[in-house]
């Protein structure tokens, strides 16, 4: 492993304790008025996408899935209706590492990208309201 975040020494990739811990500490980062409103949402890293997902959204291969929101947005709540699933953010490990490997940025920031962009899909945001919004800055 050539990264420079990794705290592994001996050439072994992240596990799911790691990266687990990886998205806590990126979590802390998000301001606390968006946190406020994502609290009771789970945050669990899974190997790759399953099957079901990945047929769902149309997509071939895992590791073009970094990360998914399942849930009802916020845009789409309401206090009537039962809400019978948890709200979670899945973190696909092994997708994020190959991407972290083929590209020039560090793991932490990787999945703190990755769960930014799914609590967006949280708020109701769409891939183009996000990408306008980091474009911003």
């Amino acid at each position: 492993m050539t990264k420079s975040d990794s705290s592994r020494n001996d050439g072994t990739a992240p596990g799911a304790a790691e990266i687990d811990g990886i998205a806590a500490r990126a979590y802390e980062t998000i301001p606390a008025e968006l946190r406020d409103h994502v609290a009771n949402v789970v945050i669990r890293i899974e190997e790759y996408p399953d099957e079901q997902t990945l047929a769902d959204l149309g997509i071939e291969s895992p590791y073009d899935l970094l990360g998914l929101y399942q849930g009802v947005d916020l845009t789409q709540k309401s206090i009537a209706d039962p809400q019978p699933e948890t709200d979670m953010i899945f973190l696909y490990r092994r997708p994020l590492l190959d991407y972290w490997i083929e590209n020039e940025v560090t793991l932490a920031d990787l999945v703190r990208h990755v769960l930014i962009h799914e609590i967006g899909h949280h708020f109701g945001f769409s891939d183009d309201d996000m990408e306008a919004i980091e474009a911003k800055g």
